[in-house]
């Protein structure tokens, strides 16, 4: 998946600890950035790839990534939340994760439409959300609250807004909304990062992602928006101000996931959400800015540009 959450800085350093480290700090067994760059390189490449030629070949193969992606995404937010002792109900979010990316867009897919997306996506929550309400049940009144309550959030966090990057392929021309999607996103912290590492003086954010600059915000805005005016005109054959609506709007939302998950982590005490992809720290930790984008990409997508 497209790297996330560098909005003036590397997205790898992201999260508790940004700039608390001194000049005279070790530096770390692989440089610098405190990661294995070339693993980083070799699982970004892979992620790449299998992205671009199952939107080229095999749509559906895109649509099990995502299923992948949040159930992974779901069961790190589980592991991370069971530090405070709150224990989510893993198994019906991830079974619900799965069915609500792969129903939604399979509902998008029908022609002529049996169910309709909404209906689909509603019903498959709703019965993640009830699945979880009885999972819990055998434990007892002590903690329910609490457990239900972290079911809730990864819920509410990860599958539902992951969904709308499945509901954003089921149209026909699914791929090239899905490739502005994405466009925008990766340029967004691509603008950020050249603007923030050169220029970068002003604290955007300094309580929560102290590294993230204005001067970055501002690089942000520039990539962002020429992709999404690029794409709108080239690829989605609309008018170049619906790009100019979607690119600021995805910009200024963007990074808002990566403060999002910053703000969980530094709550849970955690640098990374996991080690599962080397180099790059967890699966959330790559879906963050993607997870909130994604709706109000959707959205847009939907209600500017025909045949959504």
């Amino acid at each position: 998946m497209p790297v996330t959450g560098a909005t003036g800085t590397p997205p790898p350093t992201s999260g508790p600890g940004d700039g608390s480290q001194g000049a005279s700090a070790a530096v770390p067994p692989h440089g610098r950035a405190g990661r294995n760059l070339p693993a980083a390189i070799a699982v970004g490449v892979g992620l790449g790839a299998y992205v671009l030629l199952t939107l080229l070949f095999w749509r559906f193969g895109f649509v099990l990534l995502i299923a992948l992606a949040l159930a992974l995404a779901s069961v790190e937010l589980h592991t991370a939340l069971r530090r405070t002792g709150m224990l989510a109900a893993v198994v019906p979010i991830v079974v619900g994760s799965v069915a609500i990316a792969i129903g939604s867009y399979l509902a998008g897919r029908q022609s002529p439409a049996v169910f309709s997306t909404t209906s689909v996506l509603l019903a498959a929550l709703a019965l993640t959300v009830l699945a979880c309400l009885v999972w819990r049940m055998p434990g007892g009144a002590d903690g329910y609250v609490r457990d239900v309550a972290a079911s809730m959030l990864i819920v509410g966090y990860v599958p539902l807004l992951g969904s709308f990057a499945a509901l954003l392929l089921a149209p026909a021309d699914g791929v090239s909304r899905t490739v502005t999607f994405l466009l925008v996103v990766v340029m967004n912290d691509t603008g950020g990062y050249v603007a923030g590492v050169l220029f970068g003086r002003h604290p955007m954010a300094p309580r929560i992602s102290p590294k993230k600059s204005w001067e970055g915000f501002a690089g942000s805005v520039v990539f962002g928006t020429v992709a999404a005016v690029a794409m709108s005109v080239l690829g989605l054959d609309a008018p170049f101000w619906v790009g100019l609506v979607l690119g600021v709007t995805l910009v200024v939302v963007a990074p808002s996931g990566d403060l999002i998950e910053s703000l969980v982590k530094r709550d849970l005490g955690i640098k990374d959400m996991s080690s599962f992809l080397p180099g790059h720290g967890g699966v959330m930790d790559r879906l963050d800015s993607l997870l909130v984008a994604a709706p109000v990409a959707w959205l847009i997508m939907y209600l500017l540009v025909p045949g959504g």
